[in-house]
């Protein structure tokens, strides 16, 4: 089973230019779509790098 799901929060370790770090991930796959959570600005970024900089993981609520 996959550690990231659609709905999810990633705190990331840079924060967005707006201030905030963390991010909801809209979509899953090789590339994330991440939508900040601070100005709703969405972003493509490989799974990589999400796994990489990841500081926190924060589950959807059922």
């Amino acid at each position: 089973m996959d550690k990231y799901a659609v709905g999810d929060i990633v705190k990331l370790k840079k924060p967005h230019p707006c201030g905030c770090s963390e991010w909801e991930i809209m979509r899953v796959g090789a590339d994330f779509r991440l939508k900040c959570m601070g100005c709703g600005h969405q972003v493509m970024v490989p799974r990589k790098l999400v796994e990489k900089n990841d500081r926190g993981l924060t589950k959807k609520q059922a």
